[in-house]
């Protein structure tokens, strides 16, 4: 318990040290306040932190492309009319959007002007459901043109391009393969190598850091808009990073120019960089999600496991009707997989596949995000699932379902269902793993 005179232990409650703010309170304690006072709103959930807290906190560790842009090289875009790609998570430090600063900045930049806009996959504000097609419309804020990239085409049209000058890239990436705006990014260089558009791509952080790469390699057989390229399904690298790797790898004959961030290290995870976080799309709503998105996204494509989409914690749970959560936790526990631990629970989903049904399920907690692997981790518990449910998850038909094309290949499937081990199954991923691993070092812009 705690102790009456100390509170919750430490110094009397009379004789705090230095000035105090409580977190339910404006300003440093007044004359009339007591102990009592302090103790009820401490058992209210009041928290105590130092006035100069504020003050003390320090800025953002990285500079994004659109920073360095508009502070050092303001000269590219003199007299530009510019189309950009763009959505609602490509925000500054102080969460002010690209399109809008562009659209502020480029009048006062000799004439320039923001004449185009090119949104992603759930649209410029981010407000459409996955898969949901986006139709063209006018933004509110900025009154430019918006021109889908998620609905007849996923490429500007050349007549979409006419009369652009320069065409940037500022997009948000998670850092997985089967996340789609790495592959709207190949499509948007693809058309402006053909219209003769130069290309501007302005950095951002991949946010679970640039050193860990997972399998599979995706079979050149299973490319798709949900893996447009054999790279790995966790790449380790940032959007600028794969944009000169696409570029010159695959040929695509863009005039192409990255703007790098700075104070940004392959180590860092959203974390460390200071920077605000703003959903890049609906299920991914922290950064955690964006880390578990390399173990659900793929396991939810199965016909009858759910990835926990639906609940307050998508990517957080893998479940359903016919799992023993308690078996299948004590059982995955037992991996020892790092960084995770599976805590066994029940879910009901308010949305999507199975809105409104009970599943046994287990609550995958990020307990090191910096030793975690979940792609491999959903490897293991696919072939976990096989040995203690043989046959009960059931997988989609077809010689490219979706499935096979977010997993980058049948091998995956296959393996599972046949009982192969998954340390076996991972050593399969591995020599193209390390092929991809020696090729990218051309393509790295940070240490």
């Amino acid at each position: 318990m705690p102790d009456r005179k100390h509170g919750r232990g430490g110094q009397p409650l009379g004789r705090l040290p230095g000035r105090w703010t409580v977190g339910l309170l404006p300003a440093a304690f007044p004359a009339w306040f007591s102990p009592a006072l302090l103790v009820a709103l401490l058992g209210a959930g009041a928290v105590l932190v130092p006035a100069s807290a504020k003050e003390s906190v320090p800025g953002p560790v990285v500079r994004l492309g659109i920073d360095v842009l508009l502070e050092e090289e303001q000269s590219r875009l003199k007299g530009k009319r510019v189309g950009l790609v763009t959505n609602q998570a490509a925000v500054d430090a102080h969460l002010q959007a690209t399109a809008d600063r562009l659209a502020s900045a480029l009048p006062r930049l000799g004439a320039g002007k923001l004449v185009a806009l090119f949104a992603p996959e759930h649209g410029l504000r981010g407000d459409r459901p996955a898969g949901q097609r986006i139709p063209d419309e006018i933004d509110p804020v900025t009154g430019v043109k918006v021109y889908s990239l998620y609905g007849s085409s996923h490429a500007p049209t050349a007549a979409q391009l006419q009369g652009l000058d320069l065409l940037i890239i500022d997009l948000p990436d998670i850092g997985w393969r089967h996340y789609t705006y790495i592959s709207t990014m190949a499509h948007v260089l693809q058309a402006a190598a053909q219209a003769r558009l130069p290309v501007l791509v302005l950095d951002r952080p991949n946010p679970i850091g640039g050193e860990i790469i997972e399998g599979p390699v995706a079979d050149p057989n299973f490319l798709s808009f949900v893996g447009i390229y054999p790279i790995p399904l966790r790449h380790g690298m940032t959007m600028g990073e794969l944009a000169l790797y696409f570029n010159r790898e695959f040929k695509l004959g863009a005039d192409l120019t990255v703007i790098p961030m700075k104070g940004w290290k392959r180590w860092m995870l959203w974390s460390d960089t200071g920077l605000p976080w703003v959903s890049p799309s609906p299920q991914i709503p922290t950064p955690e999600s964006a880390l578990l998105f390399g173990l659900g996204g793929v396991l939810g494509e199965t016909l009858n496991l759910s990835d926990g989409v639906g609940t307050a914690k998508p990517f957080s749970y893998l479940g359903a009707e016919w799992i023993d959560p308690f078996r299948l936790a004590a059982a995955a526990n037992e991996l020892r997989l790092p960084g995770l631990y599976f805590r066994p629970t029940y879910i009901v989903p308010f949305g999507y596949r199975f809105a409104g049904r009970r599943l046994g399920a287990v609550e995958i907690h990020l307990v090191d995000p910096r030793l975690a692997r979940p792609a491999e981790a959903g490897v293991y518990l696919l072939a976990l699932l096989q040995k203690l449910w043989p046959g009960r998850v059931q997988y989609p038909s077809g010689s490219r379902n979706m499935f096979d094309l977010v997993a980058g290949t049948d091998l995956l499937r296959q393996q599972v269902t046949a009982g192969t081990p998954a340390p076996a199954i991972l050593a399969l991923f591995r020599p193209e793993l390390e092929r991809f691993t020696a090729r990218r070092r051309a393509y790295l812009l940070y240490d």
